[in-house]
């Protein structure tokens, strides 16, 4: 049956490439996170297959599908994951096509989320549609079509997991976020994003001797935020070991220093403004900052050294996203399964890695539900050109397809 459903794919492709083409164009950038158009795609697509499903929705323009099949006696259910928001377009003419196309050029697709994660995402519709039609499984399939993962608001899996977390938590979760067919990542940082607002009585710029300014307050503060990158933590003994044997190949997918970066604290300064004008100083200074916390770091540990600055510096804080770190075993049966399997298609043996960017699997690893992701690799992520090769795409789907069917066979 495994060669079957390969040359099934195979015999497909014109339709799948057509498919992954016009999930492009159906545009769903996040802001403003309206995925009704992709949702429509998917939907015509498990219509016309006689698939049932159903929507669950707390913001209308932000629809969430849930498919599911029931085969034989079985305790497994694996749930297969993808989200349909993408990361908004800057500046369309810094691209060589119309990111909204699905244009293909020297055999790869582009456009604004084909990597991140539309691939992916095809890739757990197509499982749920080639395995849905097989008599000999075990078990459940259950397909999880999500919205608003980009700015991990409340409307896509988080709305799922509070109307209907029996259904989809699962035995193992599978997941075609962009990872590279050098790693399947078990794992992730958490991201703690923080917001800082610091103020100061104000006054004119040549009378500096009045008032403190309220931007320089905020430098030593941001000096002093920086300083906890050296946070001491000790590593699960489980994930560190999978991390000294994947270096090579984390920085390989990654680029030079992935593999120092996910095991240490980092810290980032992604928004800054303060004055009202050059001959003022400036009364006050808002900023944002991005932490991400390996596996190991304990959270409220870590937030207390934060909330303990204000003995030194005055200022009000507001926590944006607060995304605990995480990870499942690294050995786990479904990710062995998934080694096999794309080593036998593409010949890279892959290795175990931990996200250094938050997904929604970290949802499923919150509830001990082993999650992995493998998918495309990250050409163009959030930047400009996003594309994947059609062959790569093809090989993440049969990787999903044969997976699921091992799982449940």
């Amino acid at each position: 049956m495994r060669e079957q459903l390969l040359k099934e794919i195979d015999a497909d492709q014109a339709s799948i490439v057509t498919f992954l083409q016009e999930f492009v164009r159906a545009r769903s950038p996040n802001p403003p996170g309206d995925t009704r158009s992709a949702m429509a795609h998917v939907r015509s697509f498990l219509d016309k297959k006689g698939l049932g499903y159903r929507l669950h929705t707390r913001d209308e323009t932000m629809p969430n599908l849930v498919a599911s099949k029931l085969f034989g006696a079985g305790k497994k259910h694996l749930v297969l994951n993808g989200h349909i928001d993408v990361f908004p377009v800057n500046d369309a003419s810094d691209w060589k096509v119309d990111p909204w196309s699905g244009a293909i050029v020297d055999g790869a697709i582009y456009g604004r989320g084909v990597a991140d994660m539309k691939v992916g995402t095809t890739a757990s519709i197509l499982t749920y549609a080639y395995l849905s039609a097989l008599p000999d499984l075990k078990g459940r399939l259950t397909l999880t079509v999500v919205s608003d993962e980009e700015t991990f608001g409340p409307y896509g899996a988080r709305h799922l997991f509070d109307v209907c977390p029996d259904e989809i938590t699962g035995t193992a979760c599978l997941n075609g976020e962009p990872s590279s067919f050098e790693t399947v990542r078990f794992g992730e940082k958490g991201a703690f994003w923080l917001r800082f607002r610091v103020t100061a009585p104000g006054g004119h710029g040549a009378y500096t001797h009045v008032s403190p300014n309220a931007i320089e307050l905020a430098y030593a503060l941001i000096a002093d935020l920086k300083a906890l990158t050296k946070f001491e933590f000790i590593e699960p003994k489980e994930v560190a070991q999978a991390l000294d044997q994947s270096k090579a190949q984390f920085d390989a997918a990654y680029g030079a220093g992935a593999s120092a970066a996910a095991r240490k604290v980092t810290f980032n300064v992604g928004t800054i403004s303060g004055g009202p004008k050059v001959n003022m100083i400036a009364s006050e200074c808002q900023f944002e900052v991005d932490f991400r916390l390996p596996n190991g770091v304990d959270p409220e540990r870590f937030m207390a050294d934060v909330k303990a600055l204000g003995q030194k510096h005055k200022f009000a804080m507001e926590i944006l996203i607060e995304n605990r770190p995480n990870w499942c075993e690294p050995n786990s049966e479904l990710t062995r399964i998934v080694m096999r399997n794309a080593e036998t298609l593409t010949g890279i043996k892959p290795v175990d890695v931990v996200s250094l960017g938050n997904t929604d699997a970290r949802l499923w690893r919150y509830r001990n539900v082993p999650a992995v992701i493998y998918g495309p690799a990250p050409r163009g992520l959030g930047s400009k050109n996003e594309n994947v090769p059609i062959a790569d795409a093809l090989n993440v789907i049969k990787c999903h397809v044969l997976t699921a069917y091992d799982y449940l066979s």
